[in-house]
């Protein structure tokens, strides 16, 4: 049995604590003191995750400090935006963060965040993979990949987490693993819109299809590893986005095609869609890099309003034909 403290008390956070209560000594941190008492209180956190008990064995605190003292391992379950704060708190403490996406203001990936920050090193890493906080909560099946430029780190990690109805696997690209999951939610809101237009299966089949080759592309132009973006982190996690009824980002897309404004799409959503965000960081650095992206590129301009959803499908359709591979 470990001591654990997930740091950030959104679905996902309260999901991984809950997952993770029955084997190991856990402490979840929430940002805010009024969230966290009622959390602590009511033994459940009917903002993001209702409905779903959580064992009296977790300790909830506002008080980071007090939910690292003597923690083995770290679970850093905010949103990116927050994860730079959130990573400076962490101190000496070992730290897997579980968020997806580039940081808006720099275009970065987790890992290059952390780089940046003082005291850090190697015993950090990213977890990722197909995975809803929802049925994470309820116990379902899930597998995972726990990834750290330490291999021995990675393992260790890993076997924290891994067990019960949590299979975990681990390795040592950490790019491939967080280029999977931050582009998987650019592809998934491209399926929304797809799925909302009423353009098929075959049309949204196509589209994840492509949306791989998207990823594995713009991945390996970072120094990913194919095989890792066609594993857990990237082929799977973008087969459950772009299609699970749970996803946020598809149901952004699906939303955009009915004809509603991001605006107004993101304030009912209640939850953060890392894509909205990512996307057009994501485009920027492609171009740098000079890989192709035109799904990406598309759902960018749709999110800023200058392409409605019909006529970014056009656009696609209207491609010249090319050699796959």
């Amino acid at each position: 049995m470990s001591r654990i403290a997930v740091l950030g008390a959104g679905a996902w956070g309260t999901a991984i604590a809950a997952a993770l209560a029955g084997r190991h000594t856990v402490r979840l941190w929430a940002r805010d003191p009024a969230q966290a008492e009622a959390i602590a209180r009511r033994r459940e956190n009917a903002r993001y995750l209702p409905g779903i008990a959580l064992a009296e064995t977790i300790e909830v605190t506002a008080d980071a400090a007090a939910a690292l003292a003597g923690a083995e391992l770290a679970l850093v379950a905010t949103p990116v935006a927050a994860l730079r704060e959130t990573l400076g708190r962490v101190a000496s403490t070992p730290a897997v963060w579980l968020c997806k996406g580039l940081e808006g203001s720099t275009g970065l990936l987790p890992h290059q965040i952390a780089a940046q920050l003082p005291g850090a090193g190697a015993a950090c890493g990213v977890l990722s993979g197909p995975s809803f906080a929802l049925e994470v909560a309820r116990g379902l099946p899930c597998a995972l990949t726990l990834a750290a430029r330490d291999r021995a780190f990675a393992r260790r990690a890993a076997a924290i987490v891994h067990g019960g109805r949590l299979r975990v696997y681990y390795g040592t690209d950490v790019v491939g693993v967080e280029v999977g999951g931050a582009v998987k939610n650019v592809i998934a809101i491209a399926a929304g819109i797809s799925d909302g237009l009423g353009l098929g299966q075959n049309a949204r089949a196509a589209l994840i299809t492509r949306g791989l080759a998207e990823i594995v592309r713009f991945g390996t132009a970072l120094g990913a590893r194919a095989e890792t973006l066609m594993g857990l982190a990237g082929a799977g996690d973008l087969i459950l986005t772009a299609t699970g009824e749970l996803s946020r980002n598809r149901r952004v897309g699906l939303e955009l095609a009915r004809g509603r404004a991001l605006g107004e799409i993101l304030v009912a959503l209640g939850h953060v869609a890392e894509g909205v965000s990512s996307a057009a960081q994501i485009a920027r650095l492609a171009r740098a890099c000079g890989v192709e992206m035109p799904i990406t590129e598309a759902v960018v301009e749709v999110l800023a309003g200058r392409l409605p959803p019909p006529e970014a499908v056009e656009r696609l359709l209207a491609r010249d034909p090319r050699e796959e591979g």
